[in-house]
Order: C-alpha cells, then structure tokens, then sequence
C-alpha cells in the first residue's frame, strides 16, 4: 500500500456520510424533511429521543459479543458487561420483571424464541386472526411461524368487535393449543391478560403475553400488565416505548426459575447470533426515559389525543371499530364513505398525513385493499401535538375521506399540514430538570 492510499483509507474512516457517500447522505436528508413535513399517524411509528438516537450510531457497533454478561465467547467484554446488566436492571424494574433478556433484534424474534423454548414442530397454537387485530408472527400461514407449527386463531365478537372470552376458551378447549397468544398490532381495546391466564390453565397452554404496541402504556400504569399473568411477555421497543427497532422478553416470579436458562438459550444461540450492542445501550437509554414521570406524562398525552381523535371522527360521520378506543389507536372503517382503505391512504398521503390501510374484522376486501385504516396518535404526541392540533387533524381526514376532495380543498390541507408541522417541529423529548413534565428540542443534526 502507498502512503497516498493510506492516507485515502485513513481518511475514510474519519470523513462523515456526506464525504464518503452523499448519495446515502442525500436519501437520509430527504427521509428527514419527509419525517418534518409529515404528520404520522401510523400506530407502530414514534421518534426516539436524541440521547436514543446517539446510542444507537455509537461506537458500540464496533464490537462483537455472543453470550451473556459473565458468559461470553469472546474477550474484551467488560464495558459491554456492565452496559447490559443495566439495561436489564432497568428493564426488570420498569416492568416487575424477575428476569429480562434485551437480546432480541425484533419483537418477532422474542416471539420465536418463546417458540422455540416451549414448542415443538406441528404443536398447537391459539393467537389472534391477523384480520381482526393480530401479528403476523402469531401463527400467519405465509410466515415461519405458520409454516412450523399448527396455527389457529381467535376472532372478535361480530356484534361488540371486541375480544369474547367465552368463545376464547370454549375454541381452546376444543383445540387444545399448546401456546395461546394474548396480544395484536391492531386491537383498540384494552386486553384482560388474567382472564386469558385463567383460559391457558384451563386447557393446560402456556400463555405468551405480546404486548409490543401497549408496552409504552403499560410502563406508565396506563394498561393492564401481564408480568403476572404470563408465561412469557415479549414486546418490539420502537412503538409506544419510544426506543431502537428492537426487542426485549420479560419473565415474573412465577415463570422465571424455570424458563430463565431456556429463554436465554432459546435467544442465543437458538435464533440468533451475536448481541446489537449498540442497540442494547439505545434500549437501556430508552428504559431510562420511560422510568420518568415525564414519560408517564406524554402517555397521559397519548391517551388524551387518541380519545379526542376519536370522538371528533365519529362526530363527522366515521364509523370506528369497537365503537371507539382505549389505546393509542383506531381503526376507521370506511365501507359508508364508500372507498377503501387503500384509497384513504392514497388520498392522505397526497397531504402528507400518513395513515396505513387495515383489515377490519371480517372484512371482504383483500390484504392490500383492505376496507379501513389504523389511525394512532403517538408520534405526534411526541411532536407536542395537543387537544387544538387534534381537532384539526380530525377536520382535515373528514375533508379527504368524506368526499372526492377537489384540487381547492387538497391545496387548503396541505397548507393546513405545512402549518401544524411547523408549529411542532420535528423533535426529541427531553426532560426538564424536575423531570415532571416534558420538553422539546430541535431533532437530528442532519442539514435540511
């Protein structure tokens, strides 16, 4: 190697993204004037926090670890020790957990894990139908999970729209599942976790509490926990949680002196290889803020706006499932205003207000057509959104979707949009230093 080759490759080691690769740097510019211009309204989204932000590019994507603190393959561990025990303390804390494993990539990764410790092929499951609010790492015939084992599921009730208990164990004592899945991506109502213990024990199932969009809920005192209902919880962290795009599994007392061992096997090496560790710092950033009363307070928030939403939509004629929300979403059917839900989201867009498009319960359009959409509300409360920009927003869908919108009325959303986005700029939470309520801040050091 020449000293000028050396120097170029020294040099791309420490030049930034926009020197090495302004293609990339440009394609993140735009997602980031995207993510300012636009007001998200998809249920999964959020927007993580600086300091979650700066965890999760550090330096600690250099280095490779296997195994868990005090067991590991390689050498060189001792910072990456200390790093997960806290996140996993934190983790225990926030939850009640008796045992904690912050391995996981993805909340569907958790979920195979716990297959994996308590299932074999071809053994029974009972999760939610992927139409009427659930996952698809539930048991969907197209996934892995569908593939392996022998998948059934539970629907909501025709008439309520919400989960029927009865019928819930009268299908589990008919099939006798081995694993029964309490949790869904879609479901606007809260989720009775001992009721759905009482029905594993009658059928003699494990009970696999997914709790990967109520999680944030939950850590605030805002849902039911199932800490102590469950055989197993799992949860993704970017939803609710406010964390990386990653994963996590909690035990309580009662699961974790037999499990413990197996689940942490069943993560490594069962499913996967070596840890994130970038990602466990951003997630043990990510428990630190949820352990504020600052966090509990935009969860008030979140709850606040999604109610708020939900009555102003149903007021202008929107029918929602269930009847309405306990949660941080809605799902708004959309068969009276006689388009789809592909439609609706074709139509929002073209404002800039993202939607995703949703099966509702028995629905007869087909998965990409759908005849509704999921609507949620906490990526703008964490913007700063309130009571007045909730109004507004409720407005500007019923002035898309009530009607073929004209070119006019397009124009009058978008700058409507343009206007509520640049009254909340895109931002991070921080804390103030009482820490009893939450502040914001400008976002990403990316150039406009």
């Amino acid at each position: 190697m020449t000293l000028s080759q050396d120097k170029t490759q020294r040099s791309n080691y420490t030049s930034g993204l926009s020197s090495i690769d302004p293609q990339v740097f440009e394609i993140i510019n735009r997602e980031h004037q995207r993510q300012k211009d636009n007001i998200e309204l998809i249920a999964s989204a959020n927007f993580v926090s600086r300091a979650v932000l700066e965890a999760t590019g550090s330096i600690l994507t250099n280095k490779v670890a296997e195994g868990y603190p005090g067991r590991r393959y390689f050498s060189g561990c001792e910072n990456i020790d200390e790093l997960e025990n806290l996140a996993i303390a934190r983790a225990k804390e926030l939850f009640g957990a008796a045992h904690a494993n912050l391995e996981p990539y993805t909340g569907s990764q958790a979920n195979h894990a716990v297959y994996l410790t308590v299932l074999k092929p071809g053994d029974r499951i009972l999760g939610m139908d992927l139409g009427h609010g659930g996952h698809l790492s539930h048991g969907a015939k197209f996934t892995m999970t569908g593939k392996h084992y022998d998948c059934h599921f539970y629907q909501v009730d025709p008439d309520t729209e919400c989960l029927d208990y009865d019928r819930i164990l009268a299908q589990a004592k008919d099939i006798r599942p081995k694993l029964i899945i309490a949790g869904a991506s879609s479901y606007p109502r809260i989720i009775d976790f001992q009721r759905f213990r009482e029905i594993a024990d009658a059928v003699g199932a494990y009970l696999l509490a997914d709790i990967a969009h109520i999680c944030g809920l939950i850590a605030a005192g805002l849902h039911p926990n199932p800490i102590n209902h469950a055989h197993f919880v799992t949860t993704s962290t970017q939803k609710t949680l406010r964390g990386p795009r990653s994963g996590m599994i909690l035990l309580g007392e009662h699961s974790a002196p037999e499990f413990a061992r197996k689940i942490d096997s069943s993560v490594f090496p069962g499913v996967q290889g070596a840890v994130h560790v970038h990602a466990i710092a951003a997630k043990a950033v990510m428990l630190f803020e949820a352990m504020s009363p600052s966090f509990a307070a935009y969860q008030r928030q979140n709850l606040e706006n999604c109610q708020i939403l939900a009555e102003d939509l149903m007021e202008r004629g929107f029918r929602l499932v269930s009847g309405g929300t306990d949660n941080h979403l809605m799902l708004l059917d959309l068969t009276q205003q006689g388009i789809t839900g592909k439609e609706a989201e074709e139509r929002l867009a073209s404002v800039k207000i993202t939607v995703n498009k949703n099966l509702l319960p028995y629905d007869s359009q087909k998965p990409m057509v759908c005849s509704g959409i999921r609507v949620g509300t906490s990526a703008i409360t964490t913007r700063g959104f309130g009571s007045e920009e909730i109004h507004c927003i409720a407005d500007l869908i019923d002035k898309m979707l009530s009607s073929e919108p004209t070119a006019d009325t397009i124009a009058k959303v978008r700058d409507e949009v343009s206007r509520l986005c640049r009254l909340h700029p895109h931002i991070d939470s921080i804390y103030d230093q009482n820490g009893d309520r939450f502040a914001l801040e400008s976002q990403y050091q990316l150039q406009s």
